[in-house]
């Protein structure tokens, strides 16, 4: 069921993180194929069905390519340059830039590319969840951790903007766990770093 009738997840943008090299999997991981599309077309559609305004990409490692195979989509393409610095940088402009892009947003959702089984339905939740519990942050819970998918509303990007280097959003989950609200993704532990984890994704 679709909470918002409109399919509008009011004052809510997503940033999708596609910027890495993916040298743990040795290729690109996020044009790999599942259930008749890529890793990175799957979570745009679901980002998109869910309503969220606006959806920015951020591509670094493969930029052309990735943003060649994603050219038909609405979504807002950018180029982190900075992206060996680490996926703080990636954070960094895509907040940016979905600030830039709607000044009236509130909150921001982070999501990657290689959990696969991200759907518009948890998106929904996390949204709808943060208007419930009035909580500024709701995370995604799955093997004993909180991660990705992850909602921050607006008294957070100033400390999404000052991430470096390596540090993701996680940094901030962690000093904040009190201040989380957490919706359920127990597949969210399936992430593809390795060839090995893309080989077990087809095997199930």
């Amino acid at each position: 069921m679709n909470v918002y009738p409109s399919g509008k997840m009011n004052n809510t943008g997503i940033v999708i993180l596609a910027a890495g090299d993916a040298s743990r999997f040795g290729g690109i991981k996020q044009l790999l194929p599942f259930n008749g599309k890529t890793l990175l077309e799957h979570v745009i559609d679901e980002a998109l069905r869910a309503g969220a305004q606006p959806v920015v990409v951020i591509t670094g490692a493969y930029a052309s390519k990735l943003s060649s195979s994603i050219s038909d989509k609405k979504v807002h393409i950018v180029y982190n340059e900075n992206w060996q610095d680490g996926i703080a940088s990636g954070i960094v402009v895509g907040v940016r830039q979905v600030i830039k892009l709607d000044e009236s947003i509130k909150k921001i959702i982070l999501a990657v590319c290689d959990q696969p089984f991200v759907s518009s339905k948890l998106f929904e939740q996390l949204d709808e969840i943060q208007n419930k519990s009035g909580k500024p942050i709701v995370a995604s819970t799955y093997a004993n951790t909180v991660g990705t998918p992850a909602l921050f509303s607006i008294g957070f990007f100033d400390q999404l903007l000052s991430l470096k280097g390596d540090e993701g959003a996680k940094k901030i989950l962690k000093k904040h766990i009190n201040e989380i609200a957490m919706v359920d993704f127990p597949k969210g532990e399936i992430d593809i770093d390795t060839q090995k984890d893309y080989e077990t994704l087809l095997n199930k």
